[in-house]
């Protein structure tokens, strides 16, 4: 007897996707929703510049704007009563309220970002900012001389040495936190919150008198990358711990009635699962430590000169290059050009970082990839 509905489909290929599946949205955005908001939003600003032109002796941009804000959840709120049920208002707001932050985080970032950018296009535009390096450069040179690439070959060595030391680290520790525990749990727990609150230039100042006083090492990029590592292995740890976690019990029950160890399930069946989220903690602590400039000012300094070799030397770095170029030859125009190109390079560098970090991070735990679905799907239809 066949039931309606059912498949021949080989077990554990449930991810894959049938043709006669037809996906259903649980939810979706009605015309009554946006007319709503955009309602109260243009309601809200003529409202408030009636009472900033009009009424009140009130002035400033961002006064406005609050207040624009405020007049506007309080419209929505009043409209959103008048046409759905109190738990429908209240799933509404929250919904608008979410949103709305999440709009301000991304507006924020993309001012920040045009912002350098077009304070530093006088010195971006020029292909020799991107290809050479300060040296000879003096404080009167044009923008058509000097560039950052002696700090993004600084910037890229020593946090790749960073994510070399970090990585094995955190995750270990992550592994230690999550699968094995016992007594030292608490202790090793409570070290990581507290480097996690660690102020940075603390880790560089731990660094310059363990590393560079008590043992010899030159102030270099290794010295540098020992205290960037020292601010990414919480980062590490913590979100990798929290991607363990989610991994599903059976897998690791399905495990042990295999007969595997304690030891072989985690190489072989949980790191695996989670590595897409361990791979997003590993970018997240990159994007962290790489604008980092007080342990780097401590253990490595500066120079305006290529220097390829991390192990010895001063290297500078896009942050310390635009400390240089800010507040110790701020004075001079085409400095403070090439600090804000040196800053915009720096930001787009995090935001793709971050960008990547979400990309990798956006399936869960044993979720297949588009690519693996398509790998699974011509492997049932060859068998």
């Amino acid at each position: 007897m066949t039931t309606i509905g059912s498949s021949s489909r080989p077990v554990g290929s449930d991810q894959l996707p049938s043709v006669g599946d037809v996906p259903i949205r649980l939810s979706k955005v009605a015309s009554e929703d946006v007319l709503t908001v955009v309602g109260a939003a243009i309601g809200s600003l003529g409202l408030t510049w009636v009472l900033y032109e009009r009424v009140l002796p009130l002035s400033g941009a961002f006064g406005f704007w609050l207040t624009w804000y405020l007049v506007f959840v309080i419209l929505y709120l009043a409209a959103a009563s008048l046409q759905w049920s109190r738990l429908v208002v209240r799933d509404r707001m929250t919904a608008v309220l979410v949103s709305s932050g999440g709009i301000f985080a991304c507006v924020v970032v993309a001012d920040q970002i045009g912002y350098s950018f077009v304070k530093g296009l006088a010195a971006i535009r020029h292909p020799n900012f991107w290809t050479t390096t300060m040296a000879n450069v003096s404080a009167t040179s044009p923008l058509t001389v000097g560039g950052m690439l002696h700090a993004a070959v600084g910037s890229l060595e020593q946090l790749a040495l960073a994510t070399l030391f970090s990585v094995p680290l955190g995750i270990t520790a992550a592994v230690f936190l999550a699968e094995v525990g016992g007594r030292l749990e608490r202790p090793v727990r409570t070290i990581i919150n507290a480097m996690t609150a660690l102020p940075s230039i603390i880790a560089g100042l731990f660094i310059y008198a363990l590393a560079v006083l008590a043992l010899g090492i030159p102030e270099s990029g290794l010295a540098a990358a020992l205290a960037i590592s020292i601010i990414m292995l919480p980062t590490v740890t913590r979100a990798s711990e929290v991607v363990l976690q989610v991994v599903p019990g059976t897998l690791r029950e399905a495990s042990f009635a295999l007969g595997a160890s304690h030891w072989r399930t985690v190489m072989r069946v949980i790191l695996p699962t989670a590595r897409s989220g361990l791979t997003t903690a590993v970018v997240l602590a990159m994007a962290r430590g790489f604008g980092e400039t007080a342990p780097v000012l401590l253990t490595a300094g500066f120079s305006p000169y290529m220097n390829t070799t991390p192990f010895h030397g001063w290297q500078a770095t896009l942050p310390t290059y635009i400390w240089y170029s800010v507040l110790i030859t701020g004075q001079y125009p085409n400095y403070v050009a090439r600090a804000f190109g040196a800053g915009f390079t720096l930001m787009l560098v995090v935001v793709v970082l971050f960008t990547i970090a979400r990309v990798i991070g956006g399936r869960r735990p044993g979720e297949l990839s588009k690519r693996q679905v398509r790998k699974l799907r011509r492997e049932a239809a060859r068998s």
